[in-house]
């Protein structure tokens, strides 16, 4: 696994992130980003991740509605992602988080059944480009978010996968150990963001292992499942700001560091132990 952030895509961004001692950025280019622009930067970017030795290890977008009313394709929307995925494929980036929006007026299997042939789509055009497309579990734009839908639609396109955040699950009165458990194996970028809720009401998104997640246990079922991708820290409250911010990352990352296994560890069988 390798240990990054969510930051933006400047050389001060990524330098800031290998001086924290990351191994990966994520980019959240949402809605409000123009894609065809940061496809026009995708060759210096990727100068930037080479120069500083940082992996850029997940591209999404956030908040865009890429179904209209009448449960068609926004072709605008489209052809975002589409930019998007060719700028990972430049950057040599492995994963695109995305989302589709609910079309009220129709039922829950015809909503999965637009979203399988949207996700096709972007599947088909990144097959040849060596990234795979992840639905994000986040409700912003977005009803794949849970078993009920993710068991339609990830049978259906088997070729995509999982961004998975315990918070959003929490948030939705879900079981995100359970949630791991049977989907980990789909799961193709994580978040680590952390949550406090009081009396079931959300109070604070706090630094990933300063809240209220059993993030050992989270570990466990990810070694278990042999996920290999990023974890990402995401720093998401707006309590934590400024130096008390700053500080909130070094802990989240001095807390998550010594569970994760180094690529090189060496070791020699025992003929005593498993």
């Amino acid at each position: 696994m390798k240990l990054g952030i969510i930051n933006g895509w400047s050389e001060g961004c990524i330098s800031y992130v290998r001086d924290k001692g990351l191994d990966a950025v994520e980019f959240c280019v949402n809605y409000n980003y123009d894609s065809a622009d940061f496809l026009s930067k995708a060759e210096e970017i990727k100068g930037y991740s080479e120069k500083y030795n940082v992996a850029v290890g997940a591209i999404g977008r956030w908040g865009m509605q890429r179904i209209d009313n009448n449960g068609e394709i926004i072709p605008e929307a489209l052809q975002n992602d589409k930019n998007l995925i060719e700028a990972a494929s430049i950057i040599g980036c492995p994963v695109y988080n995305c989302g589709v929006n609910y079309t009220e007026g129709k039922t829950f299997f015809e909503n999965c059944e637009i979203a399988i042939n949207y996700f096709r789509i972007l599947v088909d055009f990144a097959k040849d480009k060596n990234v795979k497309i992840a639905s994000y579990n986040c409700r912003w734009e977005n009803f794949v978010v849970e078993p009920e839908a993710w068991r339609v639609i990830l049978s259906a396109v088997p070729e995509m996968g999982i961004k998975y955040d315990p918070s959003h699950s929490i948030g939705d009165g879900g079981n995100y150990l359970k949630e791991i458990l049977e989907f980990g194996d789909r799961i193709l970028h994580f978040h680590l963001k952390g949550t406090v809720e009081i009396c079931g009401e959300h109070y604070d998104d706090a630094p990933a292992g300063m809240d209220q997640t059993d993030w050992k246990t989270v570990m466990d079922l990810l070694y278990t499942k042999d996920y290999n991708g990023m974890l990402s820290i995401e720093p998401h409250s707006q309590y934590w700001q400024g130096k008390k911010g700053q500080w909130g990352i070094d802990y989240t990352i001095n807390y998550f560091r010594p569970m994760i296994m180094p690529e090189d560890y060496a070791y020699e069988a025992n003929p005593y132990m498993p």
